[in-house]
């Protein structure tokens, strides 16, 4: 069974993958492997914060409908 990672592990991932490649000390096939789960990384965490912000910009009325807010 998969558990979803959190959003600080998955920005934990990505920086543990960028300090790999910028110390220049893997293989191509692996900088290459290491650079596209970065990649996919990067994607899933823009889109969390993406989510939040959209999240963030509602504000609950008395009646209990949510409603956006100039951000």
């Amino acid at each position: 069974m998969s558990t979803k990672k959190t959003f600080e592990e998955n920005l934990q991932d990505l920086e543990i993958i960028v300090n790999k490649l910028e110390n220049g000390d893997v293989p191509l096939e692996e900088a290459i492997s290491e650079f596209q789960k970065g990649m996919i990384l990067s994607k899933e965490l823009q889109k969390t914060l993406q989510n939040a912000e959209k999240t963030l910009v509602k504000v609950m009325q008395e009646d209990g409908t949510e409603v956006e807010i100039d951000a």
